[in-house]
């Protein structure tokens, strides 16, 4: 879950839907930009599906009662999270073995610092499974994977930007992730700079100075506004099952 906390409430975005944004953001990306056109489908469905994992997780939101408020995708603790990531990338590798593969590498790499026993099982787990994917493929390319995967980084990035951000606010003002701008993976050449600055033009609309896709994309972003006074009658599930579903429509557009 992705969480922002306002001083009555929670503002509460699924982490599902926050990956469809991330789809619809390489959906659109620029044909003339993208290397081996004939994996994008496979790509797209990793970048739209890569938080599958979280699904069943936020359909019944955890309370941390250590810091009474609702855990997020930041302090979710490992050993559950590890099952769940791994239920997402068997969903994905059914679909699509490519689109698994890209997964499993995201999910890996937020493990790989981690020194519980659940976090190097899953670790290990993983390399064996990208291994037999690798094997499975007579023409895997490993430029062209790098490149693909450095999409879904910016794309999930781009995304959690526009989730996890007050609208309107500063980049310098907002979430301590994203101050010093948008990471850009070194694969993805066409852009001038290791980091991207993003500007809210008004509380709808996001100006992107290198701009990668097509059009400006618009964008439905999802979230539940759930009041700590119903938290507290009621409890965190019952209250964000109750809330009422928002849709917030962003523009992102180039300048």
């Amino acid at each position: 879950m992705i969480v922002r906390e306002h001083e009555n409430a929670f503002i509460m975005t699924t982490q599902d839907d926050h990956a469809h944004v991330s789809g619809k953001l390489i959906a659109n990306w620029r044909d003339a930009l993208f290397k081996k056109p004939e994996l994008r489908k496979s790509v797209e469905y990793a970048i739209f599906q890569h938080d599958l994992g979280w699904k069943p997780i936020d359909e019944q939101p955890f309370w941390n009662d250590k810091k009474q408020e609702p855990y997020t995708f930041i302090d979710f603790p490992t050993p559950p999270k590890a099952v769940f990531y791994k239920h997402g990338i068997d969903e994905v590798v059914q679909f699509d073995a490519y689109a698994g593969l890209l997964c499993s590498t995201h999910y890996m790499n937020f493990l790989l610092e981690e020194t519980s026993k659940e976090a190097y099982a899953f670790v290990e787990q993983e390399r064996e499974r990208q291994q037999q994917i690798m094997d499975s493929f007579s023409d895997l390319n490993k430029d062209a994977f790098d490149f693909h995967y450095a999409l879904l980084q910016l794309c999930d990035s781009l995304s959690l930007f526009m989730s996890i951000n007050e609208p309107g606010v500063a980049m310098e003002d907002g979430h301590p992730f994203f101050r010093k701008g948008i990471p850009v993976p070194s694969v993805l050449d066409n852009f001038s700079k290791s980091k991207i600055d993003l500007n809210w033009k008004d509380n709808h609309t996001i100006a992107m100075h290198e701009f990668p896709f097509e059009n400006p994309v618009n964008i439905t972003l999802k979230q539940k506004t759930v009041t700590k006074e119903a938290i507290k009658t009621m409890g965190l599930v019952q209250s964000y099952q109750e809330a009422t579903l928002q849709k917030i429509g962003l523009l992102l557009v180039e300048g």
